[in-house]
């Protein structure tokens, strides 16, 4: 169905959001396996900062802008890897913004639209457009990234959990649909981890990594490159069992 975990010689890969952090991770292990990968975000700068990295590690990765809120973006996308490579392998759906910390009353409709539109929306848009080639290939893995928050509740943080809620819902439905096809779709969930955006946060409220850390059993936040391993795993032939799951990645942040 897909490559095994050490190789994916000459397969294409897309992972949305790889301009940095778990994106940018996921992108770099695809490529460390063999895959060309195509780095999809509306950052530019950082995106071919992510396929220069890429490049001088020896992998092989191209740049592609695209917005997951716009159907447009998202079909040139898959129409690239088509175009320049003939074929759609795997495909990383991570793209994804943080919501405003505020309760339900007080959410504008403006922000919960906003959220919605990168954070679900954009994942269907990518699951129905990628899902078309590897149908007519009979072969292909997508991973989603969910969150712990698409498991639990988060106080403040509504339309964000919603959404990834709703991302956990698409991944189960098109598992069902298509895994009898030679497509799996599964999801991960990570735990907190370190990114820019949590490097800003703890530098402009030092008490919060300890905060934070203390939400994790492990005693400590999680890696991008994390992360991406069980990206990469999910994808390959030694998870060729694995369907419509939701993977932790936590550090114990969800136990059942």
């Amino acid at each position: 169905m897909t490559a095994s975990a050490g190789s994916f010689d000459g397969k294409v890969a897309i992972v949305t959001g790889a301009a940095g952090g778990i994106g940018r991770a996921s992108a770099n292990a695809f490529a460390a396996k063999g895959a060309h990968v195509l780095v999809a975000d509306v950052d530019e700068e950082h995106g071919h900062e992510t396929v220069s990295l890429i490049a001088s590690d020896g992998g092989s990765a191209q740049f592609v802008r695209t917005d997951v809120a716009q159907s447009s973006d998202v079909i040139a996308m898959v129409e690239t890897a088509l175009r320049d490579h003939g074929r759609l392998d795997f495909a990383h759906n991570n793209a994804g913004v943080a919501g405003a910390n505020l309760p339900i009353g007080e959410l504008p409709e403006a922000e919960w639209d906003r959220v919605m539109n990168v954070m679900l929306r954009g994942v269907y848009l990518c699951m129905k457009y990628e899902i078309a080639p590897m149908l007519s290939a009979g072969r292909g893995a997508i991973v989603n990234t969910a969150s712990g928050a698409g498991l639990v509740g988060y106080a403040n943080q509504s339309a964000y959990v919603a959404s990834k809620h709703g991302v956990l819902g698409l991944t189960k439905s098109g598992a069902l649909e298509y895994g009898a096809k030679g497509i799996r779709i599964n999801a991960v969930c990570p735990g907190t981890v370190w990114s820019p955006m949590v490097d800003k946060a703890v530098a402009a409220f030092p008490d919060l990594q300890g905060q934070l850390e203390g939400m994790h059993p492990i005693g400590r936040l999680g890696t991008a490159d994390e992360i991406a391993a069980a990206v990469v795993w999910l994808c390959s032939d030694d998870a060729s069992f694995v369907l419509g799951h939701a993977l932790s990645v936590d550090g114990g942040y969800v136990v059942p």
